[in-house]
Parts: C-alpha cells; structure tokens; sequence
C-alpha cells in the first residue's frame, strides 16, 4: 500500500491535467495563431529579413531577436493540433498558412541576399546546411516544451525559449540564400532542417494533443485513424532517416579532427624540420602540413606517414610540403644583399629548433635523473632503498623573477645524523647544480 501511495504522488507531481488550461481557450489561442495575414504577414517578413541581416553579418544575437520575433510556429501547432482532434477543416487551414507563410519566408529572404552587397558565408550561416539527429532531438523536445505551454495556465516565458531552440527563422533564410547564388546543397540543407523543426514541433504538438485528451472535432472510423496513424509514421520515418546519416557522418568528422590535432601537436617539430602552418579538414580526411628546417626527403616524410598509422589516421590523405629549406636560402641568398637579413632568420629558426630539441631531452631526462641520484649515493649510505626527484621554481612576493629548486626525497631504513644529512645536501647542491634544494628524509 505505501508503495502505491508513493507512485501516486510521484505522478501527481508528473500530471499536466491539473494546471491545463480551459479547452475552449487553447483550441481559440492555436486557431488564431495560424492566420497569416495583415499584422502576422507583415511581422514575419520583418522577422525574415532581420533574421537575413543577422546571418548576412554572423551577428548570433540578430538571429535570436529575430526568432523571438517570428509567428512561424503558430500554424504548425495548429497541424499538430487538428491531426489530433481530427479537425479537418483546421488541418486545411493551418496547412495552407504554413505553405503560405514558408513561402513567403523564402522569397522575402532570396530577395533579401540578391540585394546585398557582402555573400560571405559566415559559420551562422554554414551551421544551417548539414543538419543530424541532434536538430531532431532539439525540434522534439522543443516542440514538446511548447505545446505544454500553450495548454497551460502558467506560460511563463516558455514560448520565446522554444522558438530560439527551434531555430525555424535561420533555416528559411539560408534556404534563400542558397537560392540567391544557386547553391543548391545550401538549399536543400536548410529546407531539410526546416523540415525537420517542422514536422516533430508538429508531432510534439498531436502527442500532447492526445494525451491531455483535447475533444474531438470529428468521428473517424477505425480504417481512418489506422490510415492517419500510418501517414504520419511515414511523415516521421522519411524525416529522420536521413538525419541519422548525417548525425554519424558528424561524429565520424569530429572523431577524426581530434586524432588529427592530437597528430599535428606530436609531429609540430619533426627530425629538425618546425611546423609552420597546418590545416585539417574532417570532410575530406584530409592533413596539409608545411615544415621549414632541413631537407624533407622521402623517408623522413615515410616515417611521418608511420607515426600517422600509429595514431589510427592510416586512411587520411597527409601532404607534407616543404616551406622553407635552410640550405636553399643559404645558397641563394649568399651573394645577395639581404644575405644578413635572412641569415639572422635562419640563425633564429635554427635556435628555436634546438631549443625545441634540448627542452624534449630535458624533459625525457626527468625521470632518469631520481634514478642517476640513488645509484650514485647508495654506496655511500648503503641504508638508503628509494629516491624522488622533482625540478621545479620558487615565487617570493618581493622578488620579481622566480628561483629554481630542486626537490629530493630519500627513503632511509635508518635515520642519519644531522652531520650526514648537512653532507648530503651539500652534495646535491653540488650535483644538481642549483642554490636550493628541499630535501626531505
């Protein structure tokens, strides 16, 4: 019983039925929503060309203002809602706005960026040309947020937050752009994603339809709800099949574009030759690579192709070029009278790859040394059994450059007298070749 008791409340908590708003009242809030004419006609056109502009200038805060603006998502409630209650004639309504309303979305947006000077494809605008199974996800939950709110007494300030989630504004208008110069991949990209947002707002809006057991406006016969059961698993099937290639086409980049940075970081200075300018692209598989330094021959360039297969990158496609080649300018430029200048750089590249090469060994090195010191002290304190070794750099408040320290552990299975401990440290002074060490027993 106390089970029971405790379910009940937890569902009770879960219910919507208990702050729904009259039914009269949503069915009257969704029917008005759809009309697209006069003030909802002239606001959307706004919303589109704010929306353009936003995109035009990769102004992310344009953008949000102007899907806070747009009335789009009223009649794709009211196709959600009129499936739901069997409301045929609001279906034809509300299909017939929705077609209106895109359509005139994507005109107002095409003329928009013929008119415009600047065709820069900012990443705003890119971000609206591949969608995946994450944008369903989004659309969904969405959609599901903003018919519970259009059917509750507390709104709030959910229906502003769903249409920036939803995102129906951007893809319309980079649709136009991609009609604008006839991209037609950037066209079908971004209606594919209106899609999307479209049909799953709609499907959020039947399911909760259904579920708050809006009334009727019609009787259908069973053969009838089965056939409208089918339409829309069909509508749904053939809408998110393809974001699901598209969703693992995306993972699959991004996977790829870690394993490619993660390979660029470990080959930046390669047998004498620095990294001076790389580029990854995950579309293509593709690693450029420009070094400067030695001569980049065959098998330098075979060992780096090694190192990629070590990383599981054997199938991207790697070119390596040769940027700047210290013997050619040497001998090039020997007679010439910016010899002196482009010596100094050579000289300065030169240093900098050495510099690059010592500070690997030292740090290759490190772990060698706490080994170095207990073989070299251990005939002479036969007691001490392990050593700890650690370089590292003191900061005092008055001083304006830190002090290099060492820090040194030894494990003894005796104690040492203090004169013997003085002796050890002075010999790590000496060994270690610094001012101070800390040194702990």
């Amino acid at each position: 019983m106390e089970e029971k008791h405790w379910l009940s409340d937890l569902l009770g908590f879960l219910r919507l039925t208990r702050e729904q708003e009259d039914n009269e009242i949503i069915h009257e809030s969704i029917e008005k929503a759809i009309i697209f004419r006069g003030t909802n006609l002239w606001i959307l056109i706004f919303a589109i060309l704010i929306a353009s502009v936003g995109l035009n200038m990769n102004s992310p805060a344009v953008i949000i203002g102007a899907m806070l603006i747009s009335p789009l998502m009223g009649p794709i409630n009211g196709l959600g809602y009129s499936i739901a209650t069997y409301n045929i004639p609001l279906l034809r309504k509300s299909f017939k706005n929705f077609a209106f309303s895109a359509i005139a979305a994507l005109v107002t947006s095409t003329l928009y960026f013929i008119l415009t000077p600047i065709h820069t494809e900012h990443s705003e605008l890119l971000a609206r040309t591949s969608p995946t199974i994450f944008d369903v996800m989004i659309a969904l939950f969405g959609g599901l947020a903003g018919i519970v709110a259009i059917t509750s007494k507390n709104k709030g300030n959910v229906i502003p937050g769903v249409a920036i989630a939803t995102a129906l504004m951007p893809p319309l208008c980079t649709a136009g752009y991609g009609l604008s110069i006839g991209n037609f991949s950037y066209f079908f990209g971004a209606l594919y994603l209106f899609t999307i947002n479209s049909v799953f707002i709609a499907v959020s809006a039947m399911a909760v339809s259904q579920l708050l057991k809006l009334p009727k406006k019609a009787y259908l016969l069973s053969k009838e709800i089965k056939n409208k059961n089918i339409a829309v698993g069909v509508a749904i099937a053939l809408t998110i099949v393809p974001s699901f290639f598209f969703g693992l086409s995306l993972v699959s980049k991004e996977k790829f574009k870690v394993k490619a940075e993660h390979f660029v970081q470990q080959v930046s200075l390669w047998e004498g030759n620095y990294l001076l300018k790389q580029s990854v692209n995950p579309d293509t598989r593709e690693i450029k690579l420009v070094y400067g330094g030695n001569e980049f021959d065959e098998k330098t360039k075979s060992r780096l192709m090694d190192k990629a297969k070590d990383l599981n990158l054997g199938s991207a496609i790697i070119t390596v070029h040769q940027g700047l080649k210290i013997k050619d300018f040497q001998d090039e430029l020997q007679s010439s009278d910016e010899f002196t200048k482009m010596n100094r750089q050579i000289n300065k590249l030169k240093a900098t790859i050495i510099y690059r090469e010592k500070s690997i060994d030292s740090l290759k090195s490190l772990p060698v040394m706490g080994e170095s010191l207990l073989k070299e002290i251990k005939p002479l304190y036969p007691t001490i059994n392990s050593c700890i070794y650690a370089p590292t750099a003191q900061y005092i408040d008055t001083l304006d450059k830190s002090i290099p320290v060492s820090i040194v552990y030894l494990n003894s299975t005796e104690p040492f007298e203090v004169e013997d401990e003085t002796k050890i440290y002075n010999w790590l002074k000496n060994r270690l070749d610094v001012d101070t060490v800390y040194l702990k027993f």
